[in-house]
């Protein structure tokens, strides 16, 4: 059964594009530093693994890596696989001058398959940051993961 919602998830993922969601309107207006959009940027954030690709390619090895690592780190939470809750979360999360992954925020029918979510994301590896201009910047970044039983 396992194994058959894995496939499922699988499929989906494969079938769902990245969104990548535009500036903050509600920044802080002492925030000096401004986020760009994953969308926009010049050089994207990368995955590690993705840093020998060419540069063309680059925003689709991070749409795979991505991918596959919702994919190793999906777990169905038990209280929504008992009570038949699913649906589609969307995650939110900027990827820092650093980065690091942080301000984590997700949005979906059931508070357990968003803890299931930023679970995912939490586990996140450091990434290499995004640059434009040639300064490293906040680049944010959404991502949807459904909850689907079959």
């Amino acid at each position: 059964y396992k194994l058959y919602l894995m496939k499922k998830l699988l499929l989906l993922l494969l079938f769902i594009p990245l969104i990548s969601f535009g500036q903050n309107e509600n920044t802080k207006k002492n925030e000096k530093e401004s986020l760009i959009p994953f969308a926009t940027i010049e050089d994207v954030p990368l995955f590690p693994g993705c840093e020998t690709v060419p540069k063309s390619k680059r925003r689709d090895c991070f749409q795979n890596k991505m991918n596959r690592h919702i994919i190793q780190n999906f777990r169905y939470p038990e209280f929504a696989q008992k009570n038949g809750i699913q649906g589609r979360v969307f995650v939110q999360f900027i990827i820092g001058k650093d980065g690091n992954i942080s301000d984590i925020r997700s949005r979906g029918p059931h508070g357990s398959l968003e803890r299931a979510a930023e679970r995912i994301i939490e586990k996140l590896p450091k990434m290499t940051p995004g640059y434009t201009n040639g300064l490293p910047v906040r680049v944010p970044f959404s991502i949807p993961i459904t909850f689907n039983l079959r």
